[in-house]
C-alpha cells in the first residue's frame, strides 16, 4: 500500500506548533508523506528562536501569507492570520486531491478573531467550506467520543436532543467513524431519566437508536447508558467508541483518562483532517521545555490506520 500524503497546518506560530513539527519529523515521516502549510521564510526564523535544525526532508509550500515577525507567546493578528492561511492551504490541497487528509496544530481563537477570520475554529470552518454537518469526534486508540451538542450553554442541550437531528447524527456517525464494535450512547439524565422520572429525554435518544438501527440493518448503538457508571473500567472494557450527548458528559472523562494522548477528527465531511486535542501552550513556547507529541503523533496515526481498515 502507498503511503498516504498529509498536509499540515502550522497552527499558531507564536506557540508550540512549529516546535512540534520540528522536533517530531524524523517519526512523523515515518508514518506518512507530509506537506507543511509554512513559508520557508518563516520556518528558518522560527527553528533560529528555537534553536533546532530544519530536517533536510522536510517539504514546504511557498505564498502562504506576508512574513511577520513571530513573537512567542502572544496573541496577535498577525499570528492568528498566519494560521488561518496555513489551514487554507491544507483545506485546499485536500479539495483538490493533493492529499489524502489534513493535519491541524493548535490555533488561538481570539488570534483569529483579530485578524478578522469569521469563524470560531477549524471545525466551524469546515461546516461552511462543504456544507457538511461535521461530526467531532475526540479521544485515543483506547477510546473515542462523538459530541452530538458541541459549544452551546448547558442549559439549551435538552431542548436540543430530537429525534431527527438525533437520528441523522447517529447514521452519519456510524458510515465515516466506521466502528468495529458496538457503539455506547450515554443517556442524558441521572441515571438515565430513571424510566421518566428524572426526564424523558432518554425515550427521544432510544427512538433515535432504533431509527438509526432500521436504516444501518445492524444493532451498532447501546440503549442510553447511566453515564455515571459508562466509563468505569468494568463499562469500558466493551466499547472504544461513545456518543456524548453534551461537551462536558464526554470530554470531563476522556480528559481524565487521556489527556496527553488525545486526538481530534472531523468526520462526515468530503475530506479527513485530525488535530492535536491541546492548545497552543503560549505559556511554554519558545522557552527550550520538550514538548510531549503524543497526541500529534496520534493524530497522524489515525490517518494512517483508519485507511488500512
Amino acid at each position: 500500500m502507498s503511503r498516504k500524503k498529509v498536509a499540515i497546518s502550522v497552527g499558531d506560530l507564536n506557540g508550540i506548533g512549529i516546535q512540534l513539527i520540528l522536533e517530531n519529523h524524523d517519526i512523523i515521516s515515518k508514518e506518512v508523506e507530509t506537506v507543511y502549510c509554512i513559508d520557508r521564510s518563516m520556518l528558518e526564523q522560527a527553528a533560529q528562536k528555537l534553536n533546532l535544525p530544519i530536517p533536510t526532508d522536510l517539504n514546504t509550500i511557498e505564498n502562504i501569507a506576508s512574513d511577520f515577525e513571530i513573537d512567542a507567546g502572544v496573541v496577535s493578528k498577525e499570528s492568528g492570520g498566519y494560521a488561518y492561511a496555513s489551514f487554507l492551504k491544507a483545506v485546499e490541497l485536500a479539495r483538490n486531491k493533493k492529499v489524502d487528509a489534513i493535519t491541524t496544530l493548535p490555533i488561538h481563537k481570539k488570534a483569529w478573531e483579530l485578524a478578522g477570520v469569521a469563524y470560531k475554529g477549524h471545525t466551524d470552518a469546515l461546516r461552511d467550506f462543504f456544507d457538511a454537518e461535521a461530526i467531532m469526534m475526540l479521544g485515543s486508540p483506547k477510546m473515542y467520543i462523538a459530541l452530538f451538542t458541541e459549544h452551546i450553554p448547558l442549559k439549551e442541550v435538552a431542548g436540543s436532543i430530537n429525534e431527527k437531528d438525533l437520528t441523522r447524527f447517529l447514521i452519519d456517525f456510524y458510515q465515516t467513524a466506521k466502528p468495529d464494535t458496538q457503539v455506547a450512547v450515554l443517556g442524558l439524565n441521572p441515571h438515565a431519566g430513571d424510566d421518566g422520572v428524572l426526564g424523558n429525554e432518554e425515550y427521544i435518544i432510544q427512538k433515535a437508536i432504533d431509527n438509526a438501527h432500521r436504516e444501518i440493518g445492524s444493532k451498532i448503538f447501546s440503549a442510553p447508558l447511566v453515564p455515571d457508571v459508562a466509563f468505569t473500567p468494568r463499562v469500558r472494557a466493551n466499547y472504544t467508541h461513545y456518543i456524548a450527548m453534551y461537551h462536558d458528559q464526554g470530554l470531563a472523562p476522556l480528559k481524565a483518562l487521556y489527556f496527553d494522548e488525545g486526538i481530534n477528527v472531523s468526520l462526515n465531511l468530503p475530506i479527513l483532517r485530525t488535530s492535536v486535542d491541546h492548545g497552543t501552550a503560549f505559556d511554554i513556547a519558545y522557552k527550550g521545555v520538550r514538548l510531549n507529541a503524543l497526541s500529534y503523533i496520534n493524530a497522524i496515526k489515525y490517518i494512517k490506520e483508519r485507511d488500512e481498515k
